[in-house]
């Protein structure tokens, strides 16, 4: 749970970011246009930004490094749409996890076709795994809670993950107006272990350290024990997948739309020759947004809505938490629970083989205002996010096996196990946008759970608006 002390820190480290935003013009011509009373400058050419990563975490330690994108306008007859985006990021933790990531995005190289690349690799040394089908995997924050007399470790729903990805996707129209096709190729190494307990202990006071997974299994390792992590793919795999389907587009701006639909419909399929899987998988996801105007340029209501589930078999546990998309908006598109989908609730905290959610925002731009050049908005938002597991992953036998075979250790099921609690999940908050050039969009948003199984609190950094 967030305390004050915590948060008070989060937010001065919030402080820090927004007025370290740097900006630097390369060659850049502009043009000033008035719409709606305001003057604005229209873009052209090369234009760059960045922003300096800074945040803390008591077991990752802090987070340092630069993420940025370049835009090319070229002659701005299209501002604020570009011709190419390039987006870096390089951003570490003091004791290992990172993100380090390329994506391109450009409707120019190639004729009539949007691109969208991205190669990334993410470690992370404390990935979180609170198990399978939502409320139907206890989650106890006591054990994990050092001031509390049911601590067990800090470690305790957490493993080690070391990702690799590449993909492309291609969206391409059709005949009719404002119709897609999308089609595209993913690639994940995946390389999951134990928590590395000695690299979380280094520099602790003796007090402080951390018991090592033998001494305290976790969440992961207890999973392996009871058969609900088959030994053939407890530590990941690879994952091949190519994907087709359509998509509706009638938004004014992608950036930040303020009217129009987004919706998409979809395949995903992963044959068994190219994963390391017996048999190949097929996926069905769909997603509806709709933006609708209230006050022009000024107050945007917006929605989503999202599903996607396995239609002929199932992949493996650690595909599980893939939320599939025809484009990636961020360095990930995992969940469901944290920033990208259900803000507030636990990271990966509704896992099924079939899931749905939703999420409502009012979108407020407060003030535009030019500043060193360039054309900047801030904005408010408040929101409201839901999901749940709507197709469980069979783990009912195993469960009744733990009950029925203990011998060296007496396990209480219903502290890991509530079968048939699965229900909705529910996070709310509020969050600040800062826009420049109406594309590079810095976002800080607050969410909270209503419900306590789900966590308390999260505060998320990063950019773009969710959907």
């Amino acid at each position: 749970m967030m305390t004050k002390s915590n948060f008070t820190k989060k937010s001065l480290l919030i402080l820090m970011v927004l007025f370290t935003v740097f900006q630097m013009s390369g060659y850049s011509q502009e043009e000033v246009v008035a719409e709606n009373d305001s003057a604005t400058k229209i873009k052209k050419g090369w234009n760059f930004g960045g922003l300096p990563v800074v945040s803390y975490d008591s077991d990752l330690g802090f987070q340092y490094g630069l993420l940025g994108s370049i835009y090319h306008y070229g002659d701005g007859s299209r501002y604020p749409e570009f011709d190419h985006n390039f987006y870096v990021e390089a951003s570490r933790y003091t004791k290992g996890s990172g993100i380090f990531r390329f994506a391109y995005e450009s409707d120019r190289l190639i004729k009539n076709i949007r691109l969208f690349f991205d190669v990334s690799y993410i470690p992370d040394d404390a990935y979180d795994f609170i198990g399978f089908n939502g409320y139907e995997s206890v989650y106890l924050t006591p054990w994990i809670d050092r001031d509390n007399v049911n601590y067990r470790t800090t470690a305790f729903y957490k493993l080690s993950r070391k990702m690799f990805r590449t993909r492309a996707d291609l969206h391409g129209k059709l005949s009719i107006k404002n119709l897609y096709w999308t089609t595209g190729a993913e690639f994940y190494n995946l390389q999951i272990g134990s928590v590395d307990i000695d690299k979380f202990n280094k520099g602790k006071d003796e007090e402080d350290l951390l018991p090592s997974t033998e001494e305290m299994p976790g969440l992961y390792e207890r999973y392996q024990d009871w058969g609900l992590i088959a030994p053939e793919n407890s530590q990941g795999g690879n994952v091949f997948g190519l994907k087709g389907g359509l998509m509706y587009d009638s938004r004014n701006t992608r950036a930040h739309p303020t009217k129009g639909i987004w919706s998409e419909i979809g395949l995903f399929y992963a044959p068994g020759f190219a994963n390391d899987v017996d048999k190949g998988y097929l996926k069905l996801y769909a997603t509806h947004r709709q933006y609708i105007n209230i006050i022009k340029k000024r107050l945007t209501f917006a929605y989503r809505v999202g599903y996607q589930t396995s239609i002929v078999n199932k992949g493996p546990w650690y595909t599980d938490q893939f939320i599939i998309t025809s484009s990636l908006r961020g360095a990930s598109s995992e969940g469901l629970g944290g920033g990208k989908t259900l803000r507030g609730i636990k990271r990966n905290r509704v896992v099924g083989d079939g899931v749905l959610y939703g999420n409502l925002e009012l979108r407020w731009k407060v003030i535009y205002f030019q500043f060193i050049g360039q054309n900047f908005y801030i904005g408010l938002n408040g929101f409201m996010d839901a999901g749940q597991v709507v197709k469980l992953i069979p783990i009912k036998d195993q469960v009744g096996a733990i009950g029925e075979n203990q011998t060296t250790e007496f396990i209480e099921v219903s502290d890991y196990f509530d079968l048939g609690a699965e229900s909705m999940h529910i996070g709310y908050g509020a969050g600040l946008r800062i826009a420049m050039n109406e594309n590079f969009i810095i976002a800080v948003d607050y969410g909270r759970a209503t419900s306590e199984k789900d966590g308390s609190s999260g505060l998320y950094i990063g950019l773009n608006y969710l959907f």
